[in-house]
């Protein structure tokens, strides 16, 4: 059981689609991810709908991941950027979500998200937001 990978996710409170367009340009980034919060839930605020849920950008082999956020106000505590940890085993991504908010701030507890994973969200003791996506276990 090991850590898959350590991805920045930029928290760009509505300025995703802007950041695309300069990481397209700037780095030759491809698109090939882009949700907005209307196309998972419809029943979102209207003024929801339209901003930027997910987005994912390869730069060579290196990706970057990226969303307006919830809302427009400030970044969330620990800046604009979270490190997004893909972890093979969810018990180990329960330890590690654990293990973090015990001095920290739990963001969004481990749930079963709508695209088949276990997603959580903390906050650490130092400020860091780390964000884990697990495979979840399969029921017999």
């Amino acid at each position: 059981m090991a850590i898959k990978a350590a991805t920045p996710y930029f928290i760009l409170n509505g300025r995703t689609e802007q950041a695309i367009a300069l990481y397209q340009r700037a780095l030759g980034a491809k698109l090939e991810t882009l949700q907005r919060f209307g196309d998972v839930n419809q029943s979102c605020p209207a003024a929801m709908k339209s901003r930027v849920m997910h987005a994912m950008l390869r730069v060579d082999d290196a990706t970057l991941m990226m969303s307006d956020g919830p809302n427009e106000e400030a970044p969330p505590r620990g800046g604009s950027v979270s490190v997004a940890l893909t972890i093979d085993d969810p018990d180990q991504a329960r330890r590690c979500f654990d293990a973090l908010a015990t001095n920290g701030q739990v963001i969004q507890a481990l749930i079963d998200a709508p695209w088949g994973g276990l997603f959580g969200v903390v906050c650490d003791e130092f400020g860091i937001s780390w964000m884990f996506n697990s495979a979840r276990v399969k029921s017999s």
